[in-house]
């Protein structure tokens, strides 16, 4: 959920792949029906309702897909950093047409998704990539092939992305087909926000921010190319989300609104 700037996994990353990874400890937590995913800290990297696994439980989570407004059926979704496998799953049970691709580098990460947080077995549209998102973006053959970015890289300090230089965001942007959008989870209380907000503005068309939310997650909705933004249109498709999803749209629509 949230990570800091130089974090052992980007120290250790296969860019230098005679040494080893090093991971944090993959830790859990449960309180009220709610399991929690951590990086040997007190710092929630991730959340699953027991009873409702497939549910976003965090509203940083859900602001995540906040691209649903703009994009109705994609094609090709991207999860860089796996987490707790909230948004993952969301993405594999809502759109059956997708093919969803998760990156994660910490293997222990995809192991417990797997027995504790109901991430489903690969399949034809489903896969699941041992590897640095860095090298996943910067690869030739994933330039223009997502319609969606997800992107929520932390580590155990949980400061700020992992991943947040201008090149980082520019690969991003190369990965994304005509139209598409890429949701970052930002730490707003820490420094780390307005370098990252920089960087993105460098290499997207536009750049918008949803209000923080109460754990101090911002998240920014990445444009290859600035949508319309037309008021009307955006209340019909919240509706239309609400009623599918149950998410809520309407307050995105709403914080988009305040942000223009």
């Amino acid at each position: 959920m949230l990570i800091k700037r130089k974090s052992i996994e980007l120290a250790e990353s296969s860019r230098r792949p005679a040494r080893k990874p090093k991971f944090a400890p993959v830790t859990l937590s449960e309180q009220d029906g709610v399991r929690y995913l951590h990086f040997g800290t007190e710092w929630v990297q991730g959340a699953m309702r027991i009873r409702k696994p497939d549910w976003p439980e965090l509203e940083y989570a859900q602001q995540m897909m906040a691209w649903m407004l703009f994009i109705e059926t994609p094609r090709r979704i991207a999860q860089l950093g796996l987490g707790a496998a909230t948004l993952t799953k969301a993405c594999y049970r809502q759109f059956p047409q997708a093919q969803v691709t998760a990156v994660e580098l910490n293997p222990s990460v995809i192991a417990i998704c797997h027995t504790m947080f109901k991430l489903p077995p690969e399949d034809e549209r489903f896969n699941v990539l041992e590897m640095d998102a860095l090298d996943f973006v910067e690869d030739p053959e994933n330039h223009g092939a997502f319609d969606v970015l997800q992107c929520d890289l932390y580590d155990a300090t949980a400061k700020g992305p992992v991943l947040d230089t201008p090149e980082f965001y520019r690969a991003c942007n190369d990965c994304l087909a005509p139209g598409g959008i890429m949701t970052v989870n930002l730490f707003g209380d820490h420094p780390s926000y307005n370098k990252n907000l920089k960087a993105m503005k460098f290499a997207f068309d536009q750049v918008i921010c949803l209000p923080e939310v109460h754990d101090g997650n911002v998240v920014a909705l990445c444009f290859k190319t600035a949508p319309q933004l037309d008021s009307a249109a955006l209340a019909v498709r919240a509706a239309q989300i609400v009623a599918a999803t149950k998410l809520p749209a309407k307050s995105w629509v709403k914080g988009i609104e305040a942000s223009r």
